[in-house]
């Protein structure tokens, strides 16, 4: 570590600023979107629909339109569906302070409360996966069910690129330097298919990386991770879980889906071959379908409270 932090110090000598914070409105931000302010932060979200309620959360480096095609199914099979960009994330504010997963757990509570949502099915992708279930623990009479695509939920998970990044000045550097960087390999390694990674795609994720406050956001949510606080709790989770996974997923493997499988008293486990990361996305057709069933009781159980 002292041959790291002098190179660190150096390389953030030589870019200012780059890991600033930004609490404001971004440039460029959709004409037709909706916020409120929680806490100090401008939250972008979706509320659309009527009846139970499905609340759905995006993963890390993402946003609600990860669940662009789901959401219209979710409509039309009886839900009020709410999606949200998280703190950090999509066209969400990126002030300074809290990013935990637990932060990011109030965030998604106290957004339910802002709506009048009193209790919810909780759908939830890869990092979203961790804060999920961190809203099951938190409150769980305002959870009826969750459904866990790929999730990131244990300490083992994270990168080695996450670890030493937790370091003062070593993350800094480390984000600054490398954290916009080969988002085509990043996008190759996310799906199975070739065919998903379009241009359209790199050149989006590319856009939502210029936004101002990205890099510093990504970083404190990054420090934010601490599984290994929670992961021995997972058991106490007695909700209905749906857990979705793609065999070939190489961001969170199957193997992580079978421990979780194990840990979560109520869960259940659908595997999809030919699949990685975005199951909602390669196997859109089947894993929709999947959630929408598993879904279904929620929507004569009453699950909405306040209108």
């Amino acid at each position: 570590m002292r041959r790291v932090l002098p190179a660190a110090a150096v390389l953030l000598g030589l870019l200012p600023g780059c890991l600033a914070f930004h609490a404001g409105t971004m440039p460029g931000e959709p004409a037709d979107a909706t916020y409120t302010v929680i806490d100090g932060v401008r939250v972008r979200y979706v509320d659309e629909g009527q009846g139970a309620p499905v609340v759905m959360i995006h993963g890390f480096a993402s946003s609600l339109e990860t669940w662009a095609a789901v959401r219209p199914t979710l409509v039309a099979a009886g839900h009020r569906v709410v999606a949200l960009d998280l703190r950090g994330f999509g066209w969400t504010s990126r002030p300074p302070g809290d990013y935990s997963s637990d932060a990011q757990a109030r965030l998604v509570l106290d957004l339910m409360d802002h709506l009048g949502i009193e209790r919810a099915a909780v759908v939830a992708h890869s990092y979203g996966g961790g804060v999920a279930l961190r809203v099951a623990m938190m409150a769980p009479a305002r959870v009826s069910r969750l459904a866990l695509y790929d999730a990131w939920a244990y300490d083992a998970q994270l990168p080695a690129f996450f670890h030493a990044a937790r370091a003062d000045g070593v993350g800094e550097a480390m984000f600054a330097a490398w954290y916009g960087e080969r988002v085509e390999d990043r996008m190759a390694l996310a799906f199975h298919d070739p065919r998903f990674v379009t241009i359209e795609l790199i050149d989006a994720v590319e856009a939502a990386l210029r936004r101002p406050g990205t890099y510093a956001a990504a970083l404190a949510a990054v420090r934010g991770m601490h599984y290994e606080r929670v992961e021995g709790r997972y058991r106490t989770v007695s909700q209905p879980t749906l857990l979705l996974w793609g065999r070939e997923d190489r961001v969170t493997p199957l193997a992580v889906g079978e421990r979780l499988v194990r840990d979560l008293p109520g869960a259940r486990l659908v595997v999809y071959p030919g699949c990685g990361h975005f199951p909602m996305i390669e196997h859109a057709a089947q894993s929709t379908a999947e959630l929408t069933r598993f879904l279904a009781e929620d929507a004569t159980s009453g699950g909405e409270v306040s209108p």
